[in-house]
């Protein structure tokens, strides 16, 4: 139970309702900014001044999955109004507030550093990673199968990259019946493509890879689907590019080419925001708890 916790929760899209609705079961007392076009009656949180005392009570501030623009604002689709996150504003609250975030940039831990106040990207931990990759990989096999007229049962897939949505887009694909072929760097993750059963191609010559493929899905957060690897691409292919924005393909030429490609970071939002919204949640629940067991012991 997280009774005595003040949380903020600024801006974001559907995932955030969902942690607002779960903050609320566990008694934490909740404030919204940024919902003002909600359209249902929302009575699990309080809309928060900005300008208020409850300000002072806060101890987490809770921004949305891609966190703030590199000036500091944070958007949401249930408001017109951008919300700023500024140094002021960040020390009127107290000292022990935590920010969390999905990602972060030089803006906001910058800004974290200068107030002096601990910043947390949810999406570099492990588990909130390996959760996301569900619905991520569910969102990609729907993206794959809306805009492509073949199965996914024999089609030739190529995956760049093994991480931590790369290894479950391997899997699952591979269990549909697709050809998979997984571009690594590292000689382990070659071992662990080799362990699964599938090829391994090496990400650093990918010029001299046969890359002639369906489908084409991209993990990594760099320009990695360039010139060289488009032209192998036969014209039927499909590309979506998961990494965040801008993503690691050179659309531009992909249009050139005529070959279709899709930047969709983000998914889980869009395919199953409270799944999303509860795994967020709980990560958040067991930060907060954890940390105040350990107030409690230094005190």
């Amino acid at each position: 139970m997280l009774t005595g916790y003040h949380v903020a929760i600024l801006g974001g899209d559907a995932r955030q309702i969902e942690i607002i609705r779960k903050l609320n079961e566990w008694n934490a007392t909740v404030y919204k900014a940024g919902f003002d076009q909600l359209n249902e009656s929302f009575t699990e949180a309080m809309d928060l001044d900005l300008d208020s005392d409850h300000v002072s009570k806060l101890d987490a501030i809770i921004l949305p999955v891609p966190g703030t623009d590199e000036s500091g604002n944070i958007d949401g689709i249930f408001t017109n109004r951008l919300i700023h996150l500024s140094e002021e504003w960040l020390k009127k609250t107290p000292a022990h507030c935590r920010i969390f975030t999905g990602i972060t940039n030089d803006y906001l831990t910058g800004l974290a550093k200068k107030v002096n106040r601990s910043l947390h990207p949810l999406m570099d931990r492990d588990d909130v990673a390996i959760y996301n990759s569900i619905p991520t990989v569910e969102g990609t096999l729907m993206l794959a199968i809306q805009h492509t007229d073949f199965t996914i049962h024999s089609s030739k897939l190529v995956i760049l990259g093994l991480g931590r949505v790369g290894m479950t887009l391997a899997r699952v694909f591979n269990h549909m019946g697709a050809d998979v072929s997984v571009g690594v760097r590292s000689s382990k993750n070659k071992a662990r493509v080799h362990e699964m059963g599938l090829k391994a191609l090496d990400m650093n010559q990918l010029k001299t890879e046969d890359l002639h493929c369906d489908l084409l899905i991209n993990t990594v957060p760099k320009l990695v689907v360039d010139q060289d690897v488009i032209k192998q691409l036969p014209s039927h292919a499909l590309i979506i590019d998961l990494a965040s924005k801008p993503g690691g393909t050179d659309f531009s030429f992909a249009e050139k080419r005529g070959i279709r490609a899709m930047l969709a970071p983000g998914l889980p939002g869009i395919v199953a925001p409270k799944t999303a919204g509860r795994i967020i949640a709980d990560v958040l629940a067991g930060i907060l708890l954890e940390e105040g067991r350990k107030e409690k012991s230094d005190d």
